[in-house]
């Protein structure tokens, strides 16, 4: 999807995305997929009494009152202020509330299932909850993600909305499941790099995005550096006109009169 939104958009919207953007989206994909790779396998759950357990954790619950806190910082505070022209403000709010929808998707998930498999789902009052859940962050991920595309590049929205929603989600399972207690050494210094490269690849594409690089004009690029302009003291200049070709015949002469 980012790739397809960054070469859509710069085809029938007229947007356009830089070498550097380019790059930003190759090294942000790249880093996304070491990080899934490394990830650990989700711990099966199976029934609701279980999610229900997972959830009152009090790790997850510490996360999750964090997550909240960001976002009505974010909402009510951060976004009027800086929305209009920081493209992180609103993606962040979408990537923090998709920690939440995830996890009720999966719950609701678990749901179905028992629901075919004739168990009692519908009493649960985890069932409503996650779907009350669910609605409410889609309503909210769906609303903010179309304010930044208002006013934002699509080709710059997408990639970094993709790179720090998964980055959430994989957190959200790692605290949720506690995955991070089964990682190897090799998993964990994999997930590290994996999330630097995400967020060289966000520089690159967030920070230059306003250059005019491509393949074409790089060399021109390169070569057309402006020379750095020397600034000359007031001692410089007296030594240059002191020094100066004017010829000696050309130069004020001065009469003393003597009495």
């Amino acid at each position: 999807s980012v790739l397809c939104s960054a070469i859509l958009s710069s085809y029938l919207l007229g947007e356009r995305l830089n070498l550097l953007g380019k790059l930003g989206c190759m090294l942000s994909l790249v880093g996304s997929t070491v990080m899934v790779i490394h990830a650990p396998e989700d711990e099966e759950v199976t029934t609701l009494d279980e999610m229900t357990s997972k959830l009152k954790e009090p790790g997850f619950l510490a996360y999750a009152a964090i997550l909240l806190a960001l976002c009505f910082l974010l909402i009510f505070y951060l976004g009027p202020r800086y929305g209009q022209s920081n493209i992180l403000v609103y993606l962040t709010i979408c990537s923090v509330i998709g920690a939440f929808s995830v996890s009720s998707v999966k719950g609701l998930g678990i749901a179905i299932k028992g629901f075919f498999a004739d168990q009692p789902v519908l009493q649960h009052p985890l069932t409503w909850i996650l779907v009350i859940t669910l609605v409410a962050s889609i309503t909210t991920q769906i609303n903010y993600l179309n304010k930044s595309l208002d006013i934002f590049n699509t080709s710059l929205v997408f990639p970094i909305y993709y790179v720090l929603f998964t980055t959430i989600v994989i957190t959200t399972s790692i605290i949720l499941f506690k995955e991070w207690v089964a990682m190897t050494v090799i998993d964990i210094i994999g997930t590290v790099c994996g999330f630097l490269t995400i967020i060289l690849g966000v520089f690159l594409l967030h920070a230059f995005k306003d250059m005019d690089v491509s393949l074409g004009n790089l060399p021109q690029v390169l070569q057309n550096e402006q020379p750095v302009p020397v600034t000359r003291d007031d001692k410089n200049i007296l030594i240059e006109v002191d020094n100066s070709s004017i010829a000696p015949e050309d130069k004020p002469k001065v009469f003393m009169l003597c009495t």
